[in-house]
């Protein structure tokens, strides 16, 4: 095997990253075909059934996958820098990504006692499908590393060594909502707020290059999101723990989107990115500056 060099193959990063995006959607809309076809041909004797939700979980999963590995051949072959580089420091990160751990429930708690409070939502049932809950879990991580390794370890790192940081922010945000943007239930609210999480996913990364920030998150808010509270995930529909009744305007409900797709979780994500950004400007003492 050729050594690892620092000299890439293409040596602009926002040229690297336009790449690389380009080969994601191509290998997503693969995955889906794939997927579709498996299922098709898949016979009932297997207890396969023939259900779009069936297709749309192997896509997920096919695509989380094929992500993954595009990911570390762009890295090793196109930017020739080792893996680790991306942002997989484990030992002085770990605060962090327990705190993004726990940020996940904490927003979707306080959001979900709003919608109570307001008679939103209620629950009409509670069950412990453990082997549904057992693939969601697999599904949520493997969905949560893909994702990050696209769009903050691959895209928002190469953005960051040709742009300024908050520009690359944005464009890494505004890549990560429109991959959403086919997603059943899409609306405005929902549109804006997947813009919004982009940030909320990104801002740890700018200041320390580090992916586990936004890979805990990530798992948290989709896995409490979904598989306990019973939410869909940005049109998602999954089994869950607790089974909402939702009612009132999709504006706070979030409709068949999810709670992604609430006005509240716009305030809620808008609050935190305030938060963190006043956090992590006294921790590391940079300044705030768009043209820095």
């Amino acid at each position: 095997m050729a050594p690892i060099t620092s000299t890439p193959v293409i040596k602009q990063g926002w040229l690297r990253a336009i790449v690389f995006m380009l080969s994601f959607f191509v290998c997503a809309v693969l995955a889906g075909l794939v997927a579709g076809l498996f299922i098709v041909a898949s016979p009932a004797a297997n207890g396969i059934a023939s259900t779009p939700s069936n297709t749309t979980l192997l896509a997920l999963l096919l695509t989380a996958i094929i992500s993954i590995s595009l990911t570390i051949v762009f890295r090793r072959f196109i930017d020739r820098q080792p893996l680790m580089s991306m942002g997989f420091a484990w030992r002085t990160h770990q605060r962090d990504a327990w705190i993004a751990f726990c940020l996940g429930p904490a927003l979707l708690g306080i959001g979900t006692l709003l919608l109570f409070a307001h008679k939103n939502i209620s629950w009409t049932g509670l069950a412990f499908p453990a082997a549904d809950l057992f693939i969601a879990l697999v599904l949520m991580v493997m969905i949560a590393l893909a994702e990050e390794m696209v769009f903050r370890g691959y895209i928002l790192n190469n953005l960051l060594t040709a742009m300024n940081k908050w520009v690359a922010l944005l464009i890494s945000a505004a890549l990560f909502a429109v991959a959403h943007a086919s997603n059943p239930g899409i609306t405005f609210i929902a549109a804006v707020n997947l813009l919004l999480g982009g940030l909320l996913l990104g801002i740890n990364y700018i200041y320390t290059r580090n992916l586990w920030f936004s890979v805990f998150f990530h798992f948290s808010w989709n896995f409490f999101q979904g598989p306990v509270l019973g939410f869909d995930v940005s049109g998602l529909p999954l089994h869950s723990v607790l089974e909402p009744a939702l009612k009132g305007p999709s504006l706070l409900t979030g409709a068949a989107f999810g709670f992604e797709g609430s006005f509240l979780t716009t305030i809620l994500f808008a609050i935190v990115l305030l938060l963190l950004y006043a956090l992590y400007e006294n921790r590391y003492g940079k300044g705030f500056s768009f043209f820095k």
